[in-house]
Formats: C-alpha cells, structure tokens, sequence
C-alpha cells in the first residue's frame, strides 16, 4: 500500500554471504516443502536469516536501551515510509496484554492501515489494569508523535515479566530521544529479546510482476513456547502491494502452519503476537489468489515464518537441540498437525532426544495419547533416518547407532500413516536440566 506520492526506491540488498540462488533456499527440503504446498525451487531468488525487517523498500526499524533492562537494548521500532496494509494474529490465552488490545483496536480503526510497531522488552505490560491500558495507549501516542502518523496507525508490543507495571519515564526519555535517523535493523532484533540467546531475522526475495519483492521478518521466543501463540512476538515487513482481506487470510493460514506447530515447554503467553505490514512500494499490482504470482508470495511468506519459527525452537530455553516431527499419511492436514504436536509437546519424549534414547516407544505413546483418531497398524516411524517401527510392528536396529545419531544437533522424526493424505510438521527442543535453572532464576 503506498501513497500515490512516494516512489519506492532499489531495494536494500541483503548481506553478501547469502545471495544464494534458489535451489540454497529450504536446501535438502525442497520436496517436503512443496509436499506441505509451498516449494521453493525455482520460487524464491534470494534467501537469508541476515537480514530482518528492514530488508524490504520503505521500511526502518532500530533499538534502544531504555532502562527497562540492566543493560541491554529493550526497546525497538519499526517504521514503514508510507502506509502499509496490516495484518495480525494474537495469542488465545485468557489473560490477553493490554499492548496486544490496543492493537487489535488500532488495526481496526484504522481499517487495517499502519505505519509504524514500538515494542519493548523485559516488561509485559500484562494483567497491570487499567494503568496497563493507558501507558500501552501513551507510548503509542508519543511514538505515533514522534513519526507524524495517528496513534491508531502504530501498533505496540510488550514482552517479559507479568503483573508489574512499565517504568513509563524511562519509557517517555527514550521515545523522546529515539534516533530514528540512524535505523539498525540488528538492533531492534536485540531489543525484543528476554530469555532468547540469539537474534532471530529471515529474509526471501521473489520476482512478481517482473519486480523484486523482499518478504523479511524478526521474531523473539525462547521459552513458554506452546501451539497457538506462545512467548512470542513476530513482525514481518514485504514491499509487496497486497489485497487487504488476501493478506490477512495467508497471514493467519501461515502462521498457523508454523508458529502455531511449535513447543518448548507446553506454557502460552499473555503476550503473542505475529504482525505483518504490507506498504507496496514494490510497484506490483495487487496480490490476491488469482494474480499469476501469488503462489510465489505464499512461499516467501510460508518460508520466512518458518525460518522464524524454526529458530524460536531451536532457541528453547535450556535447549541443546531441535527436534523436527514430519508426519504424513494422516486424516487430513490438522490431525497430522496435531499428531506432530503431541510429540514435540511429550516431556518424556523431549527427555529422550536430551539423552540421546532411541526410545521409539515414547513417540508411539505421544501418538497415541493425541486423541487423533489414526490406524495403529498402519504407523511406521522413522528416528534420524533410521527406521524402528514399520506398520505397526517393532524392527530390529543397532541402538548405539542410533544413540550416536541423537548426539546431533538437529533431530528428526518421520511419521508415517495410511489413514489419508495429510501432511504437517512441527518444531520442538529437548529438555535439559538448563531449563529448570533459567526458570528458576528468571526474575532473579
């Protein structure tokens, strides 16, 4: 979405080390991602996880340290040169932050417009009442000031501790004194951080129209990480014109098939979000369903969620590896969806892959223990490329083998049915002692 007066310039080019073509993109799961509906091969151009929100036209995004924190950067924002068509999904907990609300009232306000995001970190801004209410409502109005946008064209986040209300002088001088000339895009990946240990930024760029279009996003999440929107906050940037209600349509069918497939320790936050900001400065015509290119966006959209997602899991709290559930041959795609969450959700399972246990028998049990209807004798599992069940019946195999394999960083689990055509993934991590101490410790 851009005004009829911007022009929109080259785009940014993204970091050198990942200008790979695009057979480098998803390399290794070009078949499993076209299984899942979104391939890559000869789809995306560029890819890189170098690269954040400020990749596409138009966009800036930096971060500050406020004081929220001891030390580190906790507060950051994103700024779209134009308006840009929003979209969000958000968390379903009980408890929804009042950050959250006042977005969800801006967007629809505004009528699904937005310039700019102002998150912080280390305060959640959640359960706080009405005073909760009122400074999430003050920083988006001296932020939207500071721009010279209106307040319901600027979406605000909060992450970190509960129940205690924001430091909102420290807050009010940073605004005040935000360098929003000087954007650092690796900056505002290190000011949504809480427990995370590593910034977490995708980027993919596609041809529409005969015009480069960069999809980008930046995400935090580490732990309370659970299927439908966890600890986590996720903003995404695309220089792509894009029809309202088709954005929004895509953006929840994504992240439902990425954010919403992750676990780290089976808690959802008060505070999640996922937000996507469109402002067209590509040049392309529209985008929806029936444009020529639309497959392409999908991809670049589905891809960069998942990289993000991906990185959220292998982020776990405590974590020392990833763990990656394929199934297919399910019902349909949510029960293979949900079967795949039962296992990386599965303490005992998770317990396993930490202690490099080839016990195939606490993924049957997660299975099982679903509630999705699936045919015991139809089901094969397959450890780290090592096959221990097929249709039902155990198989011989060499466990020390297998133990070595689960030495790895990167776990996967194959799961296979004959009940239907239904495909889905999900992201997990293993569960160490780590975990308890940071929790433990967490406000300490």
């Amino acid at each position: 979405m851009q005004e009829s007066s911007k022009v929109g310039g080259p785009a940014q080019p993204m970091a050198e080390q990942s200008d790979r073509s695009s057979s480098a993109c998803g390399k290794g799961e070009e078949a499993w991602l076209a299984r899942l509906g979104y391939p890559v091969s000869g789809v995306l151009e560029r890819c890189t996880r170098e690269r954040g929100v400020a990749a596409p036209r138009g966009f800036r995004a930096g971060g500050v340290h406020a004081g929220i924190k001891r030390r580190r950067p906790d507060l950051g924002w994103i700024v779209s040169d134009v308006p840009a068509r929003a979209a969000a999904v958000y968390t379903r907990h009980a408890f929804p932050a009042a950050p959250l609300l006042v977005t969800r009232e801006a967007i629809a306000r505004s009528g699904g417009v937005l310039r700019a995001v102002i998150v912080n970190s280390g305060n959640a801004n959640a359960i706080t009442g009405e005073r909760g209410f009122a400074d999430a409502r003050r920083m988006q109005a001296l932020f939207a000031e500071r721009i010279g946008a209106p307040p319901e064209h600027v979406a605000v986040a909060s992450t970190g501790v509960i129940g205690v209300p924001l430091p909102m002088e420290r807050i009010e001088n940073a605004l005040a004194e935000l360098p929003l000339a000087e954007a650092d895009e690796g900056a505002f990946a290190r000011a949504i951080l809480t427990t995370d240990t590593r910034t977490k930024q995708a980027a993919a760029t596609i041809v529409v129209d005969g015009v480069e279009v960069t999809v980008a996003g930046t995400a935090k999440g580490s732990g309370m990480i659970h299927p439908n929107m966890a600890t986590m906050l996720a903003f995404f940037t695309t220089d792509a014109e894009v029809d309202r209600a088709s954005l929004e349509g895509l953006f929840r069918e994504v992240s439902a098939r990425t954010f919403n497939r992750i676990s780290v320790d089976g808690d959802t936050s008060t505070n999640d979000m996922a937000l996507i900001l469109a402002n067209g400065l590509a040049g392309n015509r529209p985008l929806e369903p029936s444009h020529p290119d639309w497959g392409r966006f999908r991809s670049a959209l589905f891809y960069v969620a998942r990289e993000l997602a991906r990185a959220i899991a292998e982020d776990g709290e405590g974590a020392t590896k990833l763990l990656h559930v394929r199934v297919d041959g399910a019902r349909d795609e949510a029960s293979a969806g949900e079967l795949a969450r039962a296992v990386v959700r599965s303490s005992l399972v998770k317990a396993a892959v930490y202690g490099a246990d080839p016990n195939w028998g606490r993924i049957a049990s997660a299975l099982g223990a679903s509630g999705i209807p699936f045919s015991p004798e139809g089901l094969s599992v397959v450890l780290q490329g090592i096959p221990v069940l097929a249709r039902g019946m155990p198989l011989p195999f060499d466990e020390a083998a297998a133990s070595a394999r689960l030495r790895e960083e990167y776990v996967l689990v194959d799961v296979h049915l004959e009940d239907g055509s239904g495909v889905a993934e999900a992201w997990g991590c293993d569960l160490t002692e780590d975990y308890v101490r940071i929790n433990a410790h967490y406000r300490t």
